[in-house]
């Protein structure tokens, strides 16, 4: 694999990674705005009647909110899981080839040093 090749792989596994995370956190930021504000018990009236366990505490939402929050969990852990594994393939890529040039060196070494 060409050094142009590693710079893409890694640039696409961080583009991918970093929008996941972001995209966990803002999802960690609307579940606690949602304890901190949304009803403990099913509120009919207001359509707040899908529940949520967030730490261990129940609340209640709309089914549009309920859908809104699950989106953006399984996308951005989907997004995340990509990086991730680019991410790894670029890892196994570049030591697969940084042990080519070490026992390049090291033959380089003992027949010519």
């Amino acid at each position: 694999m060409k050094s142009a090749q590693f710079a893409r792989l890694r640039m696409i596994a961080l583009a991918l990674i970093l929008p996941g995370l972001a995209g966990l956190i803002v999802s960690a930021m609307i579940s606690v705005h949602y304890l901190d504000t949304m009803p403990r018990w099913p509120s009919p009236q207001e359509l707040r009647t899908v529940p949520r366990n967030i730490h261990g505490i129940v609340v209640y939402q709309t089914i549009a909110e309920d859908r809104r929050l699950d989106m953006i969990e399984y996308s951005s852990v989907g997004v995340f899981v990509a990086g991730l594994g680019l991410g790894l393939v670029y890892l196994e890529k570049w030591g697969a080839r940084q042990a080519a040039v070490t026992e390049e060196e090291k033959h380089l070494t003992e027949n010519f040093g």
